[in-house]
């Protein structure tokens, strides 16, 4: 990576169309309204939905952290 490159994925779309993708996930909005709940294992499914997504959107921003950003000080950049 050359000295002048700076990693800032937050003005990447990419970054923000997954982020959009996965927060309209996690909201049951797409569930029907009404009639029978399905429960699985003691919980709506809508929940589980929600949780597996959620854990999705962790997962997703803790990778961006760790591979995205370059979080190396300037000095410690030099020291290379």
């Amino acid at each position: 990576m050359e000295k002048n490159e700076v990693k800032e994925p937050i003005q990447q779309k990419w970054i923000w169309i997954g982020v959009v993708l996965m927060m309209l996930a996690i909201v049951p909005w797409y569930f029907p309204r009404g009639g029978e709940i399905t429960i699985i294992l003691g919980f709506p499914a809508w929940a589980l939905v929600s949780l597996f997504f959620s854990l999705i959107l962790c997962g997703y921003l803790s990778w961006l952290c760790v591979n995205q950003w370059n979080i190396v000080e300037d000095m410690e950049e030099d020291r290379k």
